[in-house]
C-alpha cells in the first residue's frame, strides 16, 4: 500500500510539474539563444497588478499554453519593478529608483521602460536573436493569447503590415487551445 501511495504522489508531482511553464530570465534566455536559436516569451509583470495574477494563474498554468510556450520559446518572467539586472544590446539596465520595503507600486526598471511597457501585464515577444519583436499589453486567455503565441511562431507576424491585414489575419484565425 505505502509503495502505491508513494508512486500516486510521484505521478501527481510530474503531472504538476508538466503543467508549469518552464520560467527563466531574460539575461538566461539570451544565453540559451546562443546554444539553441528560439524566439523568447516574456511576462512584464508586477507585485501589485491584479491582471497580471490572473494572467498567471488562469492562462499561465493552461495545458495548451504551458505546452505550446515550452516547445516553441524561451518563457521569462520579469519583474518590471523589480532590481534584476538585465545585459541587452551591450548595456545594462537596472533600477536604480527602487525603493526597498515600499509596499504597492514602485519604481518602473529601466529595462521595462527602454521596451515602452505602458501598462501590466504586458507579454513581450522577441526573435531568435534577442531582436524586439513587440509587447502585447493586457490579460489575456488562453484562446486569445494563442493567436499571438501561433502569429509569432510561424513568422506570420513580418507580412501583417497594416490594419487591414491584421484584421483579416485574425478574422481568419482557428484557434485550437481549450480552457
Amino acid at each position: 500500500m505505502k509503495n502505491l501511495l508513494l508512486i500516486c504522489v510521484m505521478l501527481l508531482c510530474v503531472t504538476t510539474q508538466a503543467q508549469e511553464i518552464k520560467w527563466m530570465s531574460f539575461n538566461e534566455a539570451l544565453e540559451a539563444q546562443k546554444k539553441e536559436p528560439r524566439k523568447i516569451f516574456m511576462d512584464v509583470y508586477t507585485d501589485w497588478c491584479g491582471p497580471c495574477k490572473l494572467l498567471d494563474k488562469k492562462t499561465f498554468h493552461n495545458k495548451d499554453v504551458v505546452s505550446y510556450v515550452n516547445e516553441n520559446f524561451y518563457a521569462v518572467k520579469f519583474n518590471a519593478e523589480g532590481t534584476e539586472k538585465i545585459e541587452y544590446n551591450n548595456f545594462t539596465y537596472t533600477n536604480p529608483n527602487y525603493k526597498h520595503g515600499r509596499k504597492g507600486r514602485n519604481s518602473q526598471h529601466f529595462f521595462a521602460n527602454a521596451l515602452k511597457i505602458s501598462g501590466y501585464p504586458s507579454i513581450v515577444f522577441f526573435d531568435e536573436n534577442g531582436g524586439l519583436i513587440a509587447p502585447v499589453v493586457g490579460y489575456k486567455t488562453p484562446q486569445q493569447l494563442e493567436l499571438y503565441l501561433k502569429m509569432i511562431h510561424s513568422d506570420d507576424y513580418k507580412q501583417l503590415t497594416s490594419a487591414d491585414a491584421w484584421k483579416k489575419y485574425e478574422k481568419a484565425f482557428v484557434g485550437t487551445f481549450t480552457n
